[in-house]
């Protein structure tokens, strides 16, 4: 009886050993997942700022705005390795039957001369170029290759726009003509038509100040004279590209400032200018840039003050 009254209170003592149900653990980890706390929010470790702190703003940059873009002006005369070669004999030939016989036994025999080579520039719409050098540099050949006097023997010349060329002192004059019949003549070799002529003549002469003497033949006209009268004809219009061959360089210094005024005003509305002269005084007071020819050779090129600078020294050596 005392042994089995010990197993059944063995039995009762296993019982109240045995353990209870197991705490849940938390997905993911095998650690036990513990009691909240009462005070603490649920979430990462990191505790929540005071409520009462405000966040600082950021500024944000500004953008840069762009630059307009500024359009440069088209250009109205470009030169591309433009060359001009003419042909030169020792041997005289007077008559064309003379010419004719050497030419088919192939007795002409002629030496290459190149007045311009290679010679590449561009000239926007409303500039004032100056082209500089000495006698023989190619200043004259370059110009009558722009108004389409003479043709490159290489490369090319691209003009866009109206070209009124005064080249040479009486270029386009009749000498045994007067001053009147010769205006009709050279406006007309300009294109224009003879009644815008005659509604233009009286300007014409009175801007040339030569009076009585347009009645006169221009054979007994000094140079000066001429340079006014042509001067005066192809100004009578605001053409789109002018050229000017060392005309304004004669004349009396009143002339000089009545046609640099002229040429001023006619910049304004935006006419090209292109000008030969051997003074970098008329070229500063005219011209915005300027070149320099050399031997027929392209030397430089840039702004008027600086290259007559250079060419002042290149004079003076």
């Amino acid at each position: 009886m005392e042994v089995q009254e010990e197993t059944e209170q063995g039995r009762i003592s296993q019982d109240n050993t045995q353990p209870g149900p197991a705490p849940e653990k938390t997905e993911g980890t095998g650690s036990v997942a513990a009691d909240p706390v009462p005070g603490k929010t649920e979430g990462t470790g990191a505790e929540t700022a005071d409520s009462g702190q405000q966040e600082i703003p950021v500024k944000k940059k500004k953008k840069k705005k762009k630059k307009p873009v500024v359009k440069k002006p088209p250009k109205v005369i470009v030169c591309d390795r433009l060359g001009v070669r003419f042909n030169m004999t020792d041997q005289k030939v007077d008559n064309l039957k003379e010419y004719l016989i050497r030419l088919v036994r192939r007795q002409l025999k002629f030496r290459e001369f190149w007045a311009l080579r290679d010679i590449s520039f561009h000239v926007r719409k409303g500039e004032r170029v100056g082209i500089l050098g000495l006698n023989g540099a190619g200043k004259s050949t370059l110009l009558k290759c722009i108004a389409g006097v003479l043709k490159p023997a290489e490369g090319s010349v691209t003009v866009t726009g109206n070209v009124v060329p005064l080249l040479e002192l009486g270029a386009g004059f009749d000498k045994e003509y007067t001053g009147a019949e010769n205006i009709y003549l050279y406006g007309t070799m300009l294109g224009y038509s003879k009644p815008f002529l005659k509604e233009k003549f009286n300007e014409i002469v009175e801007f040339s100040e030569l009076g009585d003497f347009i009645n006169v033949p221009v054979k007994n006209y000094s140079s000066g004279m001429k340079a006014r009268l042509g001067f005066s004809i192809a100004t009578v219009v605001e053409p789109e590209i002018l050229i000017l061959d060392e005309v304004l360089s004669v004349g009396d210094a009143k002339f000089k400032k009545k046609s640099a005024k002229k040429l001023k005003s006619m910049m304004k509305q935006g006419v090209t200018v292109l000008l030969v002269s051997h003074s970098t005084e008329q070229v500063l007071q005219i011209c915005n840039r300027a070149i320099i020819l050399e031997h027929g050779r392209f030397v430089a090129s840039g702004k008027a003050a600086k290259i007559c600078a250079q060419y002042e020294e290149s004079i003076a050596k």
